[in-house]
């Protein structure tokens, strides 16, 4: 297939045009400043973990519509200054299971928040965060409301994630100044999603993202979630614009181009699951719209024999470089 042969000099070149509507702003910055009518953080109490390097909170914010979402903070454990934190979104179908399954954040220094993914929970991962929305639509949650960009999963997902930022600003011993987001697959598009809609981030880290060339990606991949769409599109025929037009506001493409935070990218050049031309597409858009005479700084890393695991351990240590390289610039001359 084309976008697995494309030679890494094409694949920097790759910046298409997107589909994007009129009142694209407008509706995330309605939607945003309802949820923020709401107070963000709900309840925080300290969980056992039989870690003894590392304290842990369950955490519940009010996310979408001021509903709960679940989310594990944790941080190195008799640390009393405040941390710079770095909040993590998960993979599709996977919730944030239990604190101590995601340790390299904390272990490294960082306070970290792990947002659950409401509704998902079940395919890969545990999670109790419900959705509690019905909607016209199929049967996966990529799915899920699709024929209308306010009833979309996507809408509440990013919108939980922005508020997982607020959260995480708002809990005891975060320097509120210093957040970063992180996440693989799912959660790396709804990394670029929240630079987009978060101007003061501190760093951006985006592995294999979904949510990006998303028409595209529907229209040459085959395994999901981008698989559930066209199968849903195979028996809904009708409801091709409908889809269209709904995905179109939550395009992260559109999104990392609104972005201003400093980003790192990973890509496997033989990922199926998120193509690597739909990741150069966010990446080489990114910072595009931001109005600033230079783009913020970005970089990209690209694994030429792997698929949608990309770098993996390879690719963490080089994250974790990057991100202390951005927060301590001084210490990564030496």
């Amino acid at each position: 297939m084309p976008h697995f042969t494309s030679t890494v000099d094409e694949l920097h070149r790759y910046a298409p045009e997107v589909d994007e509507p009129d009142d694209f702003d407008e509706f995330w910055r309605d939607t945003l400043a309802e949820a923020s009518a709401v107070p963000v953080l709900a309840d925080v109490r300290p969980e056992p973990t039989d870690l003894r390097l590392l304290d842990s909170w369950d955490v519940t914010f009010a996310g979408f519509g001021g509903e709960p979402v679940r989310a594990w903070y944790t941080r190195p454990a008799g640390v009393r200054e405040p941390l710079p934190a770095v909040v993590e979104y998960a993979g599709y179908g996977r919730g944030r299971g239990l604190p101590h399954e995601r340790l390299t954040w904390p272990v490294a220094g960082y306070a970290h928040l792990l947002m659950d993914n409401r509704g998902q929970a079940g395919q890969y991962g545990a999670g109790d965060t419900p959705d509690p929305h019905g909607a016209p639509g199929g049967p996966w949650p990529v799915t899920w409301g699709i024929l209308d960009p306010r009833n979309y999963h996507y809408r509440r997902l990013i919108t939980d994630a922005v508020r997982a930022v607020e959260a995480a600003r708002a809990l005891p011993g975060v320097a509120a100044d210093r957040i970063s987001v992180v996440g693989n697959s799912q959660g790396g598009g709804i990394a670029l999603a929240v630079a987009g809609l978060v101007d003061d981030l501190s760093a951006v880290l985006s592995t294999a993202p979904f949510l990006c060339d998303m028409r595209r990606a529907v229209q040459s991949t085959e395994p999901a979630p981008y698989g559930e769409i066209a199968r849903y599109l195979a028996v809904h025929r009708q409801a091709e614009e409908a889809v269209w037009r709904t995905l179109s506001y939550v395009e992260a493409v559109s999104f990392a181009r609104r972005a201003t935070a400093p980003a790192q990218f990973g890509v496997g050049r033989r990922d199926t699951v998120c193509p690597p031309r739909t990741a150069f597409a966010a990446y080489n858009h990114y910072g595009a719209a931001n109005g600033r005479p230079v783009p913020p700084e970005r970089e990209m890393h690209v694994y030429p024999f792997n698929g949608h695991e990309g770098g993996e351990a390879v690719h963490v240590r080089r994250q974790l470089r990057w991100l202390d390289s951005v927060l301590h610039p001084a210490r990564a001359g030496r």
